[in-house]
């Protein structure tokens, strides 16, 4: 009996909490997403600053301008959408 209990409290103290995401699951997509848009930023950054000396052509400074006013436009829907979600949630009744 005992050492089912000593067993049972080893199992215990050896699993992961619920709240830490498993190998594999389903926010790789946010976090892929997430480097995504840092990486854009990042870019049109290191763009900028090249613009700004004088080694790059201004049409590629715009166009990297653009696909950073996209990816913010695109950030602050999507994270609207969550916040819209959580209200809507809150709002059901228990």
């Amino acid at each position: 009996m005992e050492s089912m209990i000593v067993s049972a409290a080893q199992g215990y103290a050896s699993s992961r909490p619920a709240t830490q995401p498993t190998e594999g699951s389903g926010n790789s997509m946010f976090g892929q997403m997430a480097a995504d848009f840092a990486n854009t930023l990042a870019e049109s950054e290191a763009v900028s600053q090249k613009a700004m000396v004088g080694d790059v052509d201004p049409h590629a400074l715009v166009q990297a301008l653009a696909q950073t006013e996209l990816a913010v436009e695109t950030a602050v829907t999507v994270r609207n959408r969550v916040v819209e979600a959580y209200q809507e949630i809150l709002r059901m009744p228990v």
